[in-house]
């Protein structure tokens, strides 16, 4: 969890194929369509659950344990859009397949890495408010001293996914937009280098979270 309570002062971002006999209870747990608030609780449940058994399971197994909650969970096809901005309209549907699932193997890897621990943490759902057609959903982790990290997640609801509702931005301390600042980042790098760019440093990215996760 150091790394968990590092990014919580900066930006968090914070996204098994099969899970081994030792860790059955933490599979992916099915979502209810219409409400937002049991969606944000299924991921923390999920969390919790892999940062109980962090060591166990090493990076690969937290990551092979949260990629199907992050691909149930995130709406990651339309954070993938609006990170890109614009130019996503000149993307063909492969390249923008491509972007989403690189998108998706970063926010997944990133939580892999953050959630490496557990010391009594637990976290809390505050309720849930209407925001125009989404609705914020608030949750606090509260670390073992006492302490409360805001995490706001922001959802909305997809017609073409049977109405589920989907997460598709987190709010650190309940107002840094993790989506905003992907977008300033990811919009800057596809103006400057395009898609292939792009696809490059999500790659990197992910290659460097593993790089630095076998050294810790």
């Amino acid at each position: 969890m150091r790394a968990w309570y590092a990014a919580a002062r900066g930006m968090m971002l914070a996204g098994l194929v099969a899970f081994s006999s030792a860790a059955p209870a933490l599979a992916a747990p099915a979502l209810p369509a219409g409400d937002p608030s049991a969606v944000v609780s299924s991921l923390n449940s999920s969390l919790l659950a892999v940062m109980q058994n962090a060591q166990k399971l090493g990076y690969k197994g937290r990551y092979a344990a949260l990629e199907p909650v992050v691909r149930q969970v995130f709406d990651v096809a339309y954070m993938t859009r609006i990170a890109v901005g614009s130019g996503w309209s000149t993307l063909s549907d492969d390249q923008q397949a491509q972007l989403v699932d690189a998108f998706r193997r970063f926010i997944t890897a990133t939580y892999a890495r953050r959630f490496d621990g557990y010391s009594g943490e637990k976290f809390v759902t505050d309720g849930a408010k209407s925001v125009g057609d989404s609705t914020l959903v608030a949750t606090r982790l509260i670390k073992s001293d006492g302490e409360p990290v805001v995490l706001n997640y922001l959802t909305r609801e997809d017609a073409s996914q049977d109405g589920r509702w989907q997460v598709v931005d987190i709010y650190l301390t309940g107002t840094i937009s993790e989506l905003a600042t992907r977008r300033s980042e990811f919009a800057a790098v596809f103006r400057r280098s395009g898609y292939d760019g792009l696809l490059e440093a999500l790659r990197q990215k992910v290659s460097q979270i593993e790089t630095d996760s076998r050294v810790s």
